[in-house]
């Protein structure tokens, strides 16, 4: 999935404990490879998301104003777009992050890359399955485990 780089560094600095999707996989736990977006457009991390929390845009968005005052109002609205009344909050346990591989580097890699606009599940995609395994194997520059506050 595709994160922007703000996004990104609040992760680092404790300031971003959940990821709110409006679609998102449900029941299981999962590995994010995230993928920058511009100007950075490489892939730089994995993220270990816990089981996705479905709620109401108002219920998500109470979640991201106790993780961050501010936020509840911006994620209510980017949930609730387009008559949507479902949406997920995704714990972050997790986060390492690598040197990565350029959008250039990518499209040597996967046949007709470009940059994700939401989510692949890559068991399902050979090339990127690739990757993501050529990825993991490589050294690791920095990791964090990110505490979420009580719902």
């Amino acid at each position: 999935m595709s994160l922007d780089a703000e996004w990104y560094e609040l992760m680092w600095k404790g300031e971003k404990t959940h990821e709110f999707r409006r679609r998102f996989l449900t029941d299981t736990p999962v590995q994010w490879f995230v993928y920058l977006t511009a100007p950075a457009s490489r892939l730089c991390a994995v993220i270990d998301l816990d089981t996705a929390i479905a709620g109401t845009p108002e219920q998500l968005a109470e979640i991201a104003e106790r993780m961050r005052p501010g936020n509840g109002a911006s994620v209510r609205s980017y949930l609730a777009r387009d008559g949507r009344e479902l949406g997920y909050a995704m714990p972050i346990r997790r986060i390492r992050e690598f040197k990565g591989f350029a959008a250039e580097d990518l499209k040597q890699m996967v046949v007709g890359f470009h940059p994700p606009q939401g989510y692949t599940l890559a068991d399902r995609h050979p090339d990127w399955k690739a990757v993501c395994d050529k990825f993991v194997s490589t050294s690791c520059v920095r990791e964090a485990t990110v505490e979420s506050p009580p719902l």
